[in-house]
């Protein structure tokens, strides 16, 4: 069994030999292309954020009963590694539908910005990376967060994030899009998981974090609600969030990115693939329309 053109049971075959048939498929292709997956797998008991219902998949239809597989999903759309529209946050911004292609596909750059529980990632961080980021970039910081990805208090209450001076900076920078390997496009003090918006969903992180600071409140240091989310979808820079995969494989790296969403009529955001590509020869072209 050489590729996945002969696999006949894959109930059969084990995750892990499974796995390894994907990657090196995924690495040695006729397009000379390597191709990096950045998305978490997703699927029943997927991690939710705090206030999201349950991911729900009912199979309508299976082989011993109709000949044919159908699943129906119930799920939000920001669930797992998946991009957040402008309207997501800011009325009267577009919806997924309404930005255009060239804003999810390019040239980036996948960063390392390592961070441990409440750290703030800064304009002077993102300043100092490298590979530099430029303007145009689409953007992927990896903290490290995604090693904890999990339905846990850990992963979404605790983890590092983005905040109003790096959200401003990258808007400034303008970039084209970013994708961070945590809860949110903003830490997860500066949502409703702390004192904002609809919450505090988790009211107990108030006596926690004047603990953790030596009696600051989380209001005294996160005084906004998603300034990150605003001042980058008020650019008209998308953000991806949780994201995960093979990111370390492609930390530290200039690549071309992609995280295609629905054509989704009034969408405010949506789960995406994700993918960093590599061409190590350089020889892979774009068609260029020919019709002969």
């Amino acid at each position: 069994m050489n590729t996945i053109n002969d696999i006949k049971r894959v109930h059969k075959i084990p995750k892990v030999d499974m796995d390894k048939m994907i990657d090196e498929e995924n690495k040695s292709n006729d397009t000379g292309m390597q191709f990096y997956d950045l998305t978490h797998e997703w699927g029943l008991g997927q991690p939710c954020w705090p206030y999201f219902e349950d991911v729900k998949i009912e199979r309508l239809h299976g082989h011993s009963r109709s000949g044919v597989l159908t699943q129906k999903i119930t799920t939000v759309m920001h669930s797992g590694t998946h991009i957040d529209a402008p309207a997501h946050v800011v009325e009267g911004t577009p919806f997924m539908d309404q930005m255009p292609l060239p804003r999810f596909f390019g040239a980036g750059v996948v960063v390392s910005i390592p961070k441990k529980k409440w750290e703030v990632i800064t304009a002077e961080d993102l300043e100092n990376v490298r590979p530099k980021i430029r303007e145009g970039d689409i953007v992927i910081i990896n903290t490290g967060w995604h090693h904890t990805y999990a339905d846990s208090a850990e992963y979404y209450h605790y983890g590092p994030g983005l905040y109003r001076e790096a959200g401003e900076w990258l808007a400034k920078k303008k970039v084209k899009m970013v994708g961070i390997d945590v809860q949110a496009l903003d830490h997860p003090l500066g949502t409703a998981i702390g004192p904002h918006g609809t919450g505090p969903l988790i009211p107990h992180l108030e006596d926690e974090y004047r603990e953790f600071t030596g009696g600051r409140g989380i209001k005294e240091d996160f005084p906004d609600w998603e300034p990150c989310h605003r001042a980058l979808l008020n650019s008209g820079i998308c953000g991806i969030e949780n994201v995960g995969g093979e990111l370390d494989k492609v930390t530290g790296k200039r690549c071309t990115i992609a995280a295609f969403p629905w054509r989704w009529k009034g969408g405010d955001g949506c789960m995406v693939r994700l993918v960093a590509m590599v061409d190590p020869k350089g020889e892979y072209r774009i068609e260029q329309g020919d019709t002969e």
